[in-house]
């Protein structure tokens, strides 16, 4: 239903603005470039690291994101922020494990890599798992809460910005691609950070005139563990032991072997520029603790009476009541950069997984240029059926719980074939499938049955006490058990078949060339690690 609109024309001017400039940009990025197949899904293979890293970033941070940590911020705090942080110790996979072999191996998507590694049938397993992660999580929810702040800031009716905000993202990314994806990413990046910035000054500048002066006083304000990374009786099941665990299994998925993400890496103009860009997105995953999650807690002492239980309304409360006119356009048109950036990002590697992993196996004659076609018209497609999804968010009490819940049954067996792939040569193409089969189809009872379809409890989560988090891990668990298991009792790949796809043990990882000074991926991963431990040491 639409609402009265009440945008400041000065905000909407601001908004409009930056619509059109982006949809320039993106559009006239590739204007000097032919748009072949190598342009449109991987850049013409031409990205620098530090636009790499930056889009890493940008098609990570989503609407979601904005809303949902600083929600989750306002309603158990900083815990949340561990989905930022530990995300740079799989980023750091991603520069040192997996990106050298994804650029040697010259993939177009990670599919691919799999067939190389194990057989046709798990290329075609994991290119449908990744279409649908991309529809669901990566454009689904965030379209939807995109559209639902833009309803809480200026009254715009839902359906009227899921579509606003459809055809803008789509038309330059399905004209451009990947590099116009990642060009806009990169401005994107900038404003997010600028509009983030801007809500935790002034949230902090609030704080003296609500009795706030000091440390102590705003630790005293705040919920036991509020400000604490690692607790051991964390409301929402994120006790540290669940985060060191559970984790990991979502971030290998995500950050190493999802396409919406690594298609970025992919298109790196050199190897060394693929494994710094991941290193740089990691020192920028600091961040977002401390300008989403940290905002939410301080919206907690300035305004939970007015809040209440409704914490997805946390960050347009902190924009309305805080932000003059003018910023709130600045604010709206950040909100609107992350929401653009995960969209563009899910919808460039649909098409590209349609185009390369589905019909041009099937069809091997299909030109260049038809396949470009097809990676259109495909993004198309899953685009308007994820705005048909988009309608069902409002079922979730948390867009961005809901989208780790959907990751967790998703992502053990992934990141089992992945991980057993370049590290144990022993691993089959029969195993491969086994587990990306049986672990999907048990990831599939599990969101059943805690949607929950069946009544109002989650079986799962409440009725036997596993979190999601811990039932990633258990999960994970099982597939390694299955995969080991049908690996040993099936024949083991031709060494030909694997040579240049597996390390020979985990330590060539680091120890397989000598280190070629301060810039080497292994030193700056070695700075982002000591980083990471500092401040997991400070805000334990």
């Amino acid at each position: 239903m639409a609402t009265h609109l009440r945008i400041p024309v000065l905000d909407l001017g601001i908004i409009v603005a930056y619509i059109v400039v982006i949809l320039a940009i993106g559009i006239l990025s590739t204007r000097k470039s032919k748009v072949t197949g190598q342009v449109f899904f991987l850049a013409g293979r031409s990205l620098p690291w530090g636009v790499v890293g930056a889009a890493l970033f940008a098609s990570n941070i989503s609407t979601i994101h904005l809303v949902g940590l600083t929600a989750s911020g306002y309603n158990e705090g900083l815990v949340w922020g561990n989905f930022e942080w530990m995300a740079a110790f799989t980023l750091i996979l991603l520069s040192l494990v997996f990106a050298p072999f994804y650029f040697r191996s010259r993939i177009s998507t990670l599919p691919e890599f799999l067939e190389k590694r194990y057989s046709s049938g798990s290329r075609s397993l994991l290119a449908f798992m990744a279409i649908i992660a991309a529809l669901f999580i990566h454009i689904g929810m965030s379209i939807y809460a995109g559209a639902e702040v833009f309803q809480q800031f200026f009254g715009i009716d839902v359906f009227t910005s899921v579509m606003i905000v459809s055809i803008v993202v789509s038309l330059y990314t399905v004209l451009g691609g990947l590099k116009a994806v990642v060009v806009t990413e990169t401005v994107n990046t900038a404003f997010l950070l600028v509009g983030a910035c801007i809500i935790t000054a002034f949230a902090l500048l609030a704080l003296p005139a609500h009795g706030i002066h000091t440390i102590a006083q705003f630790q005293a304000a705040v919920k036991p563990d509020q400000l604490k990374m690692l607790q051991s009786h964390s409301s929402a099941g994120l006790n540290w032991w669940a985060v060191f665990l559970g984790y990991p299994v979502l971030g290998v998925w995500y950050w190493c072997t999802d396409q919406t993400i690594v298609q970025r890496v992919l298109g790196a103009r050199t190897e060394r520029d693929a494994q710094l860009g991941p290193l740089l997105a990691g020192f920028l995953k600091i961040l977002p603790v401390f300008f989403l999650v940290l905002p939410g807690v301080i919206a907690y002492v300035l305004f939970r009476d007015q809040i209440g239980s409704a914490s997805n309304q946390t960050l347009p409360v902190l924009i309305n009541q805080l932000i003059p006119t003018g910023l709130k356009g600045l604010i709206s048109a950040a909100v609107l950069a992350a929401l653009m950036s995960a969209v563009s990002a899910a919808l460039n590697s649909s098409g590209t997984l349609v185009a390369v992993d589905i019909v041009k196996r099937l069809r091997p004659e299909t030109t260049d240029r038809a396949m470009v076609q097809i990676g259109r018209i495909s993004s198309i497609v899953v685009m308007l059926l994820a705005i048909l999804w988009s309608t069902q968010g409002g079922k979730f009490t948390s867009i961005f719980e809901a989208i780790n819940v959907i990751a967790a049954d998703l992502a053990p067996p992934i990141t089992t074939v992945f991980l057993f792939g370049v590290f144990w040569r022993r691993g089959t193409k029969e195993a491969s499938i086994a587990t990306l089969i049986s672990g999907f189809l048990m990831g599939a009872v599990s969101f059943v049955l805690d949607l929950p379809v069946f009544g109002t409890e989650k079986i799962i989560t409440h009725g036997l006490g596993i979190s999601f988090m811990m039932q990633a891990w258990w999960m994970f668990c099982i597939c390694s058990i299955l995969f080991v298991s049908v690996s040993l009792i099936t024949p083991p790949p031709p060494p030909e078949k694997i040579e240049g796809l597996t390390w020979k043990n985990p330590l060539a990882v680091i120890l397989s060339e000598k280190v070629q000074g301060i810039s080497d991926p292994r030193v700056l991963a070695g700075l982002l690690l000591t980083t990471m431990a500092v401040l997991y040491y400070v805000f334990r």
